[in-house]
């Protein structure tokens, strides 16, 4: 199984529910025994009350003899039920009674009256309360009673161990909501946006500068609604152009039913319509074909001289041109990857495009040089060249610089389909002037 990438959301979300797990576990096992340390602590009325008696029983001490203390230790156990006693300086018994083995081993167990002590124990703790005037003189030492044994607060603990881990649980699904709910919000209005037709929306660019898979998403979206925008004004475009382009050879043909001139005149001038228009339809649809389906051409290893040979000859018979008219400048054997239908139509529309702009002695040559893992080819012709301006528009569908590059007919259509048939093999094609002449560039790969 392949790790996520570095950017991933994995490690942000396992991030995110490690540190707050951690922090609930943290947070939950501290304050639950604090707040249970808290409680198994006794009172300040409770404190206060066992200080008064070791106040009382200093008093006692202090004004009778061991005789007054047993008799005050007998009234004090009727009125605290358990077991009292008093010590001095050296730990031995203020009165008369002795210790016995078990109340010695309970000394060993007397608590201060600032310490924790649980109510869990199965009997009552012992307690030891120094005389308050003069502590080291001695101490009384007694079962704690039981209304002041100390009970943990159940409110606590249901704060530490229920309404805090659930407070935190809360913040990481506000957290978890701000990482993936939101963003997928606006995917979702983004995808609905696309839905209604607004062709022109585009994602918050928050979303699709993010490194994980949800910018991956919204890049994928961008993508997707730029290709939808450009496939349906290309498509709207075309309907519009090639609306307009077939209104003129339309109405020639009524016109020449119409008139007067005799069948041989006619039936020229209606093959000649009916074959612009059929070239017209066939480029429209295979240009609409290639960038609505972008089909996957198999690339082959393809000599780009022998392939100029072939075009050469058959452009030779089209326009009437020399064979030495279009010559081959490569030198070096010339080897690229790429679909050899493709290619030989994309320069066959260049070839021709080049020739019809071209005086009639001019030439129109193939040369290029190979640039690392590319060979960058060039195609020259000796027409006039167009605007700096118009470099990049001669590839747009129907597009006729006539004022620029006088000469030939057509559509518009042929710069246009080399480009996307070059593009589908993994190539460019660019244009730049030669001053005079036009020079098209391509960058193809390797074989």
């Amino acid at each position: 199984m392949k790790l996520p990438g570095r950017h991933s959301l994995f490690w942000s979300l396992s991030g995110l529910l490690l540190v707050l797990i951690l922090l609930i576990i943290c947070v939950s096992r501290s304050w639950g025994m604090h707040f249970e340390r808290e409680g198994y602590r006794l009172s300040p009325a409770a404190q206060n009350t066992l200080q008064g008696y070791a106040a009382e029983a200093e008093a006692v001490w202090r004004n009778g003899g061991p005789a007054e203390i047993d008799r005050w230790l007998l009234q004090f156990n009727a009125r605290e039920p358990g077991w009292a006693v008093l010590l001095g300086p050296d730990l031995q018994p203020l009165g008369e009674r002795r210790l016995s083995g078990v109340e010695r081993h309970r000394l060993g167990f007397a608590r201060e009256l600032d310490w924790a002590m649980s109510d869990r124990a199965r009997e009552r703790p012992i307690i030891k309360i120094a005389f308050p005037v003069d502590p080291g003189s001695g101490q009384l030492v007694m079962r704690l009673p039981e209304r002041f044994v100390p009970t943990t607060s159940v409110g606590w603990q249901v704060v530490a161990h229920w309404l805090v881990p659930g407070a935190l649980a809360l913040l990481l699904g506000a957290l978890l909501y701000r990482l993936l709910i939101g963003p997928l919000a606006h995917l979702h209005a983004y995808a609905n946006a696309l839905r209604e037709g607004q062709l022109g929306a585009r994602l918050d660019p928050a979303i699709s500068r993010r490194g994980d898979e949800l910018g991956d998403l919204g890049r994928a979206f961008h993508h997707m609604a730029d290709r939808l925008q450009r496939t349906v004004a290309l498509q709207r475009r075309l309907l519009r152009d090639m609306s307009h382009e077939l209104r003129t050879p339309l109405s020639r043909l009524q016109v020449a039913v119409e008139s007067d001139a005799d069948a041989e005149a006619l039936r020229q001038r209606l093959a000649r319509e009916v074959q612009g228009m059929r070239q017209l339809v066939d480029d429209t649809l295979e240009l609409v074909w290639l960038d609505t389906e972008r089909p996957q051409l198999a690339l082959d290893a393809v000599d780009v001289g022998t392939l100029w040979e072939m075009l050469r000859e058959d452009a030779c018979f089209e326009s009437g041109w020399q064979p030495e008219q279009l010559p081959n400048t490569l030198g070096d054997a010339c080897w690229v990857r790429c679909h050899l239908n493709g290619l030989a139509q994309a320069l066959e529309n260049i070839l021709r495009n080049a020739i019809r702009h071209s005086p009639s002695h001019g030439q129109v040559r193939l040369g290029g040089r190979r640039e690392a893992d590319h060979w960058h080819l060039w195609i020259d012709d000796q027409g006039p060249g167009v605007a700096e301006g118009a470099l990049e528009g001669i590839f747009e569908p129907f597009t006729r610089l006539s004022a620029s590059r006088p000469g030939g007919d057509g559509f518009g259509l042929g710069l246009t389909i080399a480009r996307c048939r070059v593009q589908l093999q993994g190539g460019e094609l660019w244009a730049q002037n030669l001053n005079p002449g036009l020079r098209l560039n391509l960058r193809l790969p390797v074989a």
